[in-house]
């Protein structure tokens, strides 16, 4: 776990996860910034990107999953929101 975005991409770059959860307010970077970086770098990349955030109007959910995150969820978000992203995960990987 890291706190700002530029901390973020040095993770990811270094060892790319399978799944990222990112808020889209981070203090340097924001999430669709984070994403869309890690998405040119890591085009072919098989990561499933969730973005965590407070926004949470259609249009927040439309930006994110155009600034590349697999899916949007809002905060707070619940345990069981967050096993059935992590399931749908596990079978784009698999």
């Amino acid at each position: 776990m890291v706190t700002t975005g530029r901390e973020g991409l040095a993770a990811a770059w270094a060892e790319l996860p399978d799944v990222l959860i990112c808020d889209v307010g981070l203090p340097d970077l924001s999430g669709y910034e984070v994403i869309r970086a890690i998405r040119w770098a890591r085009p072919a990349s098989h990561m499933f990107a969730i973005a965590l955030t407070g926004y949470a109007q259609p249009e927040d959910r439309k930006q994110a999953l155009a600034a590349g995150f697999d899916a949007h969820l809002a905060k707070p978000a619940s345990l069981d929101e967050l096993n059935d992203l992590l399931g749908q995960a596990a079978k784009k990987k698999g």
